[in-house]
């Protein structure tokens, strides 16, 4: 028993020299950040923000008088809190702007009933309209020849009706402990092991497990495999109901309990087009399409329900929208200038944009919000007590995130660096792999810290395989001193704009968050507004952006970066 103590003393004792061994030899300002803490969750703002974002400012669709209104607003908010250097950022591709300005669906007969629904995105309009409704179902090609000739003038259902079933777990939760034991004892993504893994957005059915993975780790292969052949038939059915002269197209929302997701609208083409080499609706050069309308699951099944059983289902519909001429989009840029190292830079950042069916509080108010806040905070501190930031640290409001991060990437393109002659499907310029081009910035930039994950509280931070930078974030959140955030993982998240850092070498980071009911009930859905937002949990993830910013730009180094691929090869520059 004795010598069985003494091996456990010493194994503590090595295990705590290895420990000590890994951390940082960075000083801390122990004092700055409890002065943060204190600015951050005694005198928050940050729901004063969200609120304008989201109920005033709120939906901030990609390209639309509405996304350059709320951008206006916050630029105004910025510049009034003492950040300098406010500006936009311009980038390509060209996108037209799209406004919802009249709407309505409700069934005229058998049974009058309202309909809880949305038009996509980028819908053409439709003048109002009482017809019949269709339900084209199709299973297999040779199914469409029984319709051809029975659709024109016709409202057409082209979705399968779902299953709806009883919630018996619940809709919002925490990270329980053993999820994030198991994030912390991740190995190294298979994906990074020797190099950076390149990333893209080609429609496979790897990738498709990527992303419905990426919140719900229970999703299995063939609930993976029902949603791809889905897609597939979908965009046959859309071409089939244009070419035969139908009113408009009507899917089922994906929700329950009249939560509705919509994006949006479909250029129909062969769903085997990569997606970065997909027509897509807000294309200056799309052709035209057939309106599109997203029904709440409950409505869509009763009247599919009722078409089955023989009844001749009426709806009247009309939808009323404006398109503004193709411009470019842009990013919402700001600076707190640093001091003796004031060329090198820290960023924060988020995406603006939102979809419109909600208000685009959870998605993204609430990282544009935090971010903002960010500074917010920071500027008050460095006013009132005299810190001071010896980077520069600069906030990124993304545009078009939703449309495939192309604010971020299209950002990352210009200033800091792109790949060349890679794979298609990824990166501006080429995707996985291929030549890194870099311009002078690349070497400036020290870090970039991204929040899109919702409302949820911070619980940790994703590593993405830069198992260099785990030292640095433990003591950083024992500094901080928050017991329900100091998970670190060695593992990746995707579908997001630290991305597109991360995809030229660059420190990219993304925050591990509780998931609440953004999966459920807000990401993308009609019900992503202010009310579904928690306090508490926007306080303390402002609070950490804002110590983790201050903490980055005051190192004497610069973050540390993933080993180069192959463990050689160096970026030339453009």
């Amino acid at each position: 028993m004795k010598h069985e103590m003494t091996r456990i003393i010493v194994l503590c004792v090595l295990g705590s020299g290895i420990a000590l061994a890994q951390m940082p030899h960075e000083k801390i300002d122990t004092a700055a950040i409890a002065r943060i803490k204190e600015e951050g969750l005694k005198h928050s703002r940050v729901m004063e923000i969200l609120g304008a974002l989201s109920d005033v400012y709120g939906p901030r669709l990609g390209w639309s008088p509405e996304f350059k209104r709320a951008a206006e607003w916050a630029g105004k908010e910025l510049k009034g809190w003492g950040v300098e250097n406010v500006h936009y950022h311009h980038w390509a591709p060209l996108g037209k702007g799209w406004t919802l300005k009249d709407f309505h669906a409700m069934v005229k007969s058998p049974v009058p009933f309202p309909v809880i629904a949305y038009p996509a995105a980028w819908s053409p309009g439709l003048d109002e309209s009482e017809a019949e409704v269709v339900y084209l179902d199709v299973k297999k090609p040779e199914d469409f020849d029984a319709y051809k000739g029975k659709l024109k003038g016709k409202f057409v259902l082209i979705s399968a009706p779902s299953e709806l079933k009883a919630h018996f777990e619940p809709q919002g939760e925490r990270l329980a402990d053993s999820a994030l034991l198991k994030l912390a004892n991740a190995d190294m993504p298979a994906g990074l092991r020797g190099g950076r893994r390149g990333f893209g957005r080609v429609p496979t059915l790897d990738s498709m497990f990527v992303i419905m993975r990426r919140f719900n780790p229970s999703v299995d292969s063939p609930t993976v495999i029902m949603r791809w052949q889905e897609m597939q038939v979908g965009l046959r059915k859309l071409e089939f109901a244009g070419k035969e002269g139908a009113l408009a197209v009507i899917t089922e929302g994906r929700g329950d309990d009249g939560t509705v997701l919509v994006q949006a609208a479909a250029v129909p083409q062969s769903p085997d087009v990569p997606f970065n080499q997909r027509m897509q609706p807000y294309d200056p050069k799309a052709p035209e399409i057939i309106p599109q309308v997203v029904f709440a699951s409950e409505n869509y099944n009763r009247i599919v329900r009722m078409i089955q059983f023989g009844e001749k289902v009426k709806l009247d519909m009309n939808l009323e929208v404006s398109m503004t001429k193709a411009d470019s989009g842009f990013d919402i840029i700001g600076e707190i200038p640093g001091t003796d190292l004031k060329d090198e830079i820290v960023m924060i950042g988020a995406h603006f944009d939102s979809w419109h069916s909600g208000t685009g509080a959870t998605d993204n108010g609430t990282g544009s919000a935090a971010c903002m806040e960010a500074m917010r905070i920071l500027e008050t501190v460095m006013k009132h007590d005299g810190l001071k930031s010896r980077r520069t640290i600069r906030i990124g409001l993304w545009g078009s995130e939703e449309e495939g991060l192309i604010g971020s990437r299209e950002y990352v393109s210009a200033v800091f660096g792109r790949r060349e002659g890679g794979q298609p499907g990824g990166f501006p310029g080429g995707g996985g792999g291929g030549e890194l081009k870099t311009t002078p910035e690349y070497d400036k930039l020290s870090v970039y810290f991204n929040h899109d994950n919702g409302s949820g509280r911070i619980r940790g931070i994703y590593l993405q395989g830069n198992e260099a930078a785990r030292p640095i974030f433990r003591s950083w959140f024992s500094a901080y001193g928050d017991p329900t955030a100091q998970t670190i993982t060695i593992e990746n998240t995707g579908g997001t704009d630290h991305q597109s850092f991360d995809g030229i070498g660059l420190p990219g980071f993304q925050f591990i968050q509780d998931p609440l009911e953004y999966e459920t009930r807000t990401h993308h859905y009609n019900m992503d507004v202010f009310d579904r937002v928690q306090a508490p949990d926007m306080e303390q993830a402002a609070t950490i952006l804002a110590v983790f910013a201050y903490t980055a730009a005051n190192m004497d180094a610069k973050f540390p970066r993933k080993p180069a691929q192959g463990g050689g090869l160096r970026p030339s520059s453009f």
